[in-house]
């Protein structure tokens, strides 16, 4: 899980090429998929929520790939500050 605050005016920007670093992402093994949902209250701020196996599919599969190279190339620059990633294990699931 990370809070992601886009630089102000560059939202947009960041949606668009969010999508395309999309398919990095999915391409790591452990990968299970993504959320990226925008703050209605604050329109620069955003809330990425990945699925892994396993944490060290997220630490070691993704951020030490040629992959993540192309991540961070592509979306690094929108942020101030730079998000915090924390890793959380599901207690309760109630969705649909």
């Amino acid at each position: 899980m990370a809070t992601l605050q886009v630089k102000e005016g560059m939202e947009e920007q960041f949606e668009i090429d969010f999508k395309t670093a999309g398919q990095y992402i999915s391409s790591i093994k452990g990968y299970q998929g993504h959320t990226l949902k925008k703050c209605l209250e604050h329109k620069n701020k955003y809330l990425l929520l990945v699925h892994w196996d396993s944490v060290e599919a997220h630490e070691i599969g993704f951020r030490k790939s040629d992959v993540y190279l192309k991540w961070k190339e592509l979306l690094h620059h929108y942020y101030e500050p730079f998000p915090e990633v924390e890793h959380y294990s599901t207690v309760l699931d109630n969705s649909l």
